[in-house]
Parts: structure tokens; C-alpha cells; sequence
């Protein structure tokens, strides 16, 4: 699962191998939720896997932090934003929401973020938003009403759609928090720092939230099931911390600086379609014909809402969330 951090896109120079970055960094992400279903259903708690994925890819990414050592001065409140809201938040409501809810089915429901970004831009903050952005938060509500079935009194647990909800709820208080850092003109911090101490600091809440010293450890000495098949917890885990989290960060950011956000963006969108594939066949989380056109319909409204440009430049400017957001791979989560 992916979240998001300031960068810019540079020049078109190795587009191509920019496409190929994003792709491999959607397939990376997509399957964190896949791994990690089964290591909750195997008796450990979802806190304690969020911590677990936290910790080891803080631990992988120390020397990058070393190496932007001065970046919690200039920027304090980014990092902890970044950790408090896009590591610890996102990532603990979205592994929560997994343990109740189809994988598929909470990453549609995280990818109302950019939707919601809208809502606070026109009610909160009282700015004018563009038709198009309007129309993709539209189609996004539609959508989602479609993927949980409401017509049917919603046909999943009630408590496993607040949680994914309130992963997109951490989402957006963090767009919200990089926008304003924005606004004061500061140049964008090295996304890789960002990543590498908001994993920090991150991992340092979840080990007062989750208190890992009361983890069964000996789960992860034993086997996970992966629908009817028993694979070894230990490489569960090691694909969340290495492949799900620390390649699927480090190739996004490699891929957003070669593309243009618009493709990134689009890019970014087939993640939620390789997630809800890998746990069709791997976990055998079958979705209905409605809820898979819902879920398109989700990720268009999302694509809309984040690619909307103002229509003019009159004043007030209308505007769309992803001015100063770009697609940044770090998940989704959970970071």
C-alpha cells in the first residue's frame, strides 16, 4: 500500500525505465496485504505485523537517514507527520482492516484519499474546486457504494470498512500537512530521507502502540497458510519488509522523478487492481461482478480527483488535490 511525499518529476530523459520502476513498485505494493493476511490469521496480531514491517524496513533504510542526518531540523514537522500519519496511522488501520475485510476491499476504500482531499480543500479551507475534481469525487462515492454492496446493507464488516476508512482519513491528514510545507516555499525535502525517518519515527509510536515485547514470536517460526497452502511465516515477513515496503519505496521514488504525474498517477491506480488480483487467486477473495466494476469506478474518481487541473486562472485559482502531491511509493501505507 502506498502513500505519498512531495517530489517533482524530472525531464523525460529514461521515461521508459521510469514505467518499468512504477510497474515493478505497484506489484511490490500490491502484495503487502496479500503477504501479510496470513500472518494475521496466523495468530499475530495486525499492530504487531504493522511494527514488524515498520521496524525492519526502518532498519534496512538507517543509512539513509545517516545520510540526511540534517533533516529533522528543517523539517520536524513533515517527518513526524509522515511517521505519526502515513507509517503508523495508514499502515495500522489498513493491516486492522485486513483482518476483517476482503485485501481487495480496503485498498478501494483507501483510494477515496485524494476524493476526501477535495472535500477538505472546498469546505474546510472554502477554495473552489474544478468540475473534474468534483466529478471524481462523485464517481468515487459511487463506486464505493458498489464495492461494499450497500444496497444490500453493506456486505462486509462494519468495523473493518471504519478501519479502512481511517486509512484514508491518516492519508489525508499527511496530503494536507506536505501541502501546507509547500505553500511556505521550502524546497522539497529528498523523498528517501523523508521515507527513511518517518519509518523512524513511525516505528518508534507503533512500539508504545503495539508493544511487540507481548508479540508471540514463535509465529513467525512456523507456517502461514496462504489458501490451503503452508508457507513459512519468517518469508512472509521478509517479502512485507524487503519487497512490499523497502524495494516498493525506493523503485517509486526512482520512478516518480522519470515520469510525468499524470503517469504516475495512473500508474500508481494499478496497484489496488494487482492487489485485489493477488488475493483473488492467492488468498481466493472472490468479488462479485458489481463490486469489481465498483472498484474501477473507485479508481477512476481517484484518477480524476488527483489528475484534475484548475480550469483557469482567475482568483480564487479552483484547485484539484496532487498540485504538490505526487505519487510516492512508501503504504501503504502502509508507507
Amino acid at each position: 500500500m502506498r502513500v505519498r511525499t512531495s517530489v517533482s518529476s524530472q525531464g523525460s530523459p529514461g521515461k521508459g525505465a521510469g514505467l518499468g520502476l512504477a510497474l515493478v513498485s505497484a506489484l511490490a505494493f500490491g502484495g503487502s496485504g496479500v503477504a501479510a493476511k496470513p500472518l494475521i490469521e496466523a495468530g499475530l496480531d495486525p499492530l504487531h505485523v504493522v511494527w514488524l514491517r515498520a521496524a525492519g524496513a526502518a532498519l534496512v533504510m538507517l543509512p539513509v537517514a545517516v545520510r540526511h542526518r540534517g533533516l529533522p531540523r528543517r523539517r520536524p514537522a513533515l517527518l513526524a507527520g509522515f511517521g505519526l500519519l502515513a507509517v503508523a496511522g495508514v499502515q495500522a488501520c489498513y493491516f486492522a482492516a485486513l483482518s476483517r475485510i476482503p485485501v481487495g476491499v480496503a485498498l478501494l476504500i483507501e483510494y477515496l484519499a485524494p476524493a476526501m482531499v477535495l472535500g477538505w480543500v472546498r469546505f474546510v479551507q472554502r477554495r473552489p474546486v474544478t468540475r473534474a475534481a468534483a466529478l471524481g469525487v462523485v464517481l468515487a462515492a459511487a463506486g464505493l457504494a458498489c464495492v461494499v454492496e450497500i444496497w444490500s446493507g453493506l456486505s462486509f464488516d462494519a468495523l473493518g470498512l471504519l478501519l479502512a476508512l481511517g486509512a484514508a482519513c491518516c492519508q489525508v491528514g499527511y496530503f494536507i500537512l506536505s501541502d501546507q510545507g509547500q505553500d511556505r516555499g521550502d524546497a522539497a525535502p529528498d523523498p528517501l530521507g523523508v521515507i527513511a525517518y518517518g519509518l523512524l519515527v513511525g516505528t518508534a509510536v507503533l512500539t508504545v502502540v503495539a508493544r511487540p515485547w507481548t508479540m508471540d514470536w514463535s509465529v513467525l517460526a512456523g507456517p502461514a497458510d496462504l489458501h490451503g497452502t503452508a508457507v513459512p511465516a519468517g518469508v512472509l515477513l521478509a517479502w512485507v519488509v524487503l519487497v512490499a515496503t523497502v524495494i516498493a519505496y525506493v523503485t517509486g521514488v526512482l520512478s516518480v522523478r522519470r515520469l510525468s504525474p499524470q503517469v504516475a498517477v495512473v500508474v500508481a491506480c494499478l496497484e489496488a487492481v494487482i492487489a485485489t488480483v493477488l488475493a483473488w487467486v492467492l488468498l481466493g477473495e472472490h468479488l462479485s461482478a458489481p463490486q469489481v466494476a465498483g472498484g474501477a469506478v473507485v479508481l477512476l474518481g481517484a484518477l480524476i480527483a488527483q489528475s484534475a487541473t484548475p480550469a483557469d486562472k482567475g482568483t480564487p485559482e479552483p484547485v484539484a488535490p496532487g498540485g504538490a502531491e505526487r505519487e510516492m511509493s512508501a503504504r501503504g501505507s502502509a508507507a
